[in-house]
């Protein structure tokens, strides 16, 4: 099956307008056919082995949600003493999740022992199965996008808080924790480049041919 033009457009319009989320949240309910359509969306990311080793834990609780921040409160302190001068100010500034205010999260688990212990594609890498399910992130924060939904990736979170709230067995991975919902608006450039943290690099200062570029 051949892409139109102008699906072609459709998905890299998504792409560019893929924005990770933070303070524009509103408490909109998501309908239940938008969000299965989100999360088939993520089951038909790519695996390796096909081992499909991911799970969607959805919470909407106001209790679980305000552990979870908590969590964060904590984790950003932490991080708050690692950076020093202006730094430290600039990141005590930034707005960086919306845990409480978004409708609901979706914790993105990965068992890396579902299909055995030996995997097709895994033997000489083995941590493929955690970037399939990496992939299965990015394929629910594309087709949120497309549904006009809002992602904010919370990873300044420790384990232990996200598995403790959501009773997750140690067996498991923790992979992410997305606050997900519609939002007022989704802004041209990513928050973190808008507000000067860091600009975005240029894709031709990423791409090399066949080798890794000398350095000067």
């Amino acid at each position: 099956m051949n892409i139109t033009q102008e699906e072609r457009d459709a998905v890299y319009k998504t792409i560019f307008s893929r924005r990770d989320v933070r303070r524009e949240f509103k408490s909109d309910t998501i309908p239940q056919d938008v969000l299965e359509r989100v999360l088939l969306a993520a089951h038909h990311a790519p695996s390796v082995g096909f081992m499909q080793p991911w799970d969607f834990i959805i919470v909407q609780s106001p209790e679980s949600k305000a552990k979870i921040k908590q969590g964060f409160l904590h984790a950003h302190a932490e991080a708050t003493e690692l950076f020093e001068g202006h730094r430290k100010e600039d990141y005590k500034s930034l707005k960086l999740e919306g845990i409480e205010e978004a409708p609901l999260g979706i914790c993105v688990t990965c068992d890396r022992s579902r299909t055995g212990s030996v995997v097709l594609g895994r033997t000489a890498k083995p941590e493929m199965d955690l970037f399939s399910s990496v992939c299965a992130v990015q394929n629910l924060w594309l087709a949120a996008r497309a549904e006009n939904l809002g992602v904010g990736w919370v990873s300044i979170i420790h384990d232990h808080v996200i598995r403790d709230t959501l009773n997750i067995p140690e067996s498991i991975d923790i992979i992410a924790y997305l606050c997900v919902g519609y939002v007022d608006i989704f802004h041209d450039t990513p928050d973190l480049e808008r507000s000067g943290w860091l600009p975005r690099r240029d894709v031709s200062s990423a791409v090399h041919f066949e080798s890794w570029p000398h350095s000067k």
